[in-house]
């Protein structure tokens, strides 16, 4: 998928929600779904420039909230204490994360499901998961 085309996908995900369709939204949901990796705030913003865009700081904030609040993203805890965020499109985030060492990317691992989501104990809700994988990976170890 080319950017515009990301930035559709993003119109009509957004289309789908109760909220406002913003171009700060448009932008950031596009980055995101475009993205092969989970991004920085930092990471989304120099993306959000190259494109174009011109939201403040303040505004790309609000938007990320927006987008996680709606279940259209999640944030991931990086191992540097950086939040980074992924589009989630529908998918549940009970999934693990993988942070590669090398490069400092954050990937979600779609299929690869944590043991105890299936065996929590009688009377255990759960709401979230986070568990990170860390190591290398294929690009990083490919490089070695």
């Amino acid at each position: 998928m080319t950017l515009p085309q990301h930035d559709q996908a993003a119109r009509v995900l957004l289309q789908q929600s109760n909220g406002r369709i913003t171009p700060a939204r448009i932008g950031v949901l596009g980055i995101l779904l475009a993205a092969n990796a989970a991004l920085s705030h930092q990471e989304i913003e120099q993306l959000a420039l190259q494109q174009g865009y011109t939201f403040d700081r303040v505004t790309l904030y609000r938007a990320l909230d927006w987008l996680v609040e709606q279940g259209m993203a999640h944030k991931i805890s990086g191992a540097d204490r950086t939040w980074r965020y992924n589009a989630q499109a529908g998918i549940p985030h009970q999934h693990a994360h993988f942070h590669c060492k090398q490069c400092e990317q954050v990937f979600c691992l779609e299929n690869l499901q944590p043991a105890f989501l299936f065996a929590l104990p009688p009377g255990y809700q759960l709401e979230q998961v986070d568990v990170t994988l860390q190591g290398r990976c294929p690009a990083c170890t490919q490089q070695s």
